[in-house]
């Protein structure tokens, strides 16, 4: 199963030190199809991962809506699942118990749990790795526990916020085609953040860039480079000018930041 998202003019703001209220997002639109991988793109401090926040239901829009299938998102929920760049593991836990730790809350009999932990675990490449605790993996096999674990209970939206900043460049390249094999077999939607436009290219179907805070939609690319897994897309025409236009894009809303900030400290 996969869902729809949409986003219908979300508005975020926050309280800040000066009693002012910082508003990290703006009348946000976006819808999402099911089934559809979706990568969002922006400036540091833009609200990439408020937005995440929302449709994950850790926090609450100050006006708009977050709808998952037509259903306002209200709060957390097991139709959602979540990866984070911090493992979030549990250190007392095997890999397999991680695993299972969403299948316990939601009531799955031991031994359902035990065999569905070893198929997602599998899934992710860790046959035989079912009994190691997250101090004897490497910080790749440490993710791919926290995205068996996220798939595990078989929600229809799967969101990760830059799941795979803190890795190396070879495991990353790595876990990214691995994500994009475990997302054809599952038909999920995901809903990826990232700060890596070539991250951003190879893995999205779609590629929202956001503007400086507070962060709306400044427009949303389609890139079409069909199966990425085949031959070198990195080093494709295709791949070069979709770079070349969303790092064009970003490059705008830093100036513009830079402008503003500049206009700011002048005015004080």
């Amino acid at each position: 199963m996969s869902s729809s998202i949409v986003f219908e003019n979300v508005t975020k703001t926050f309280p800040s030190r000066e009693g002012e209220e910082l508003t990290a997002l703006r009348d946000v639109g976006l819808e999402i199809a099911p089934g559809e991988f979706t990568v969002v793109v922006g400036p540091s401090g833009c609200g990439k991962s408020t937005l995440l926040d929302l449709l994950a239901g850790l926090a609450t829009p100050s006006s708009g809506r977050v709808l998952v299938d037509g259903v306002p998102v209200l709060g957390p929920g097991l139709d959602r699942g979540v990866v984070f760049q911090q493992y979030a593991l549990l250190p007392w836990r095997d890999a397999r118990g991680n695993v299972e730790f969403g299948l316990e809350a939601k009531g799955v009999p031991r031994r359902e749990r035990r065999e569905r932990a070893q198929e997602y675990l599998e899934l992710v490449g860790l046959t035989g790795f079912g009994d190691r605790y997250p101090h004897e993996l490497s910080g790749g096999m440490r993710q791919r526990v926290a995205i068996a674990r996220s798939l595990a209970f078989d929600p229809d939206v799967l969101l990760m916020d830059e799941p795979f900043a803190a890795l190396d460049a070879q495991t990353r390249d790595l876990l990214q085609e691995e994500l994009l094999r475990i997302w054809e077999r599952t038909g999920k939607t995901v809903v990826f953040i990232t700060h890596g436009i070539d991250e951003a290219v190879y893995l999205g179907q779609r590629v929202a860039v956001l503007t400086s805070r507070p962060g709306r939609i400044k427009e949303v690319i389609d890139v079409g480079l069909g199966d990425r897994r085949t031959g070198d897309v990195r080093s494709s025409p295709e791949f070069a000018q979709l770079r070349h236009r969303i790092w064009e894009q970003l490059q705008d809303e830093v100036r513009q930041a830079a402008r503003e900030g500049e206009e700011a400290v002048a005015r004080v």
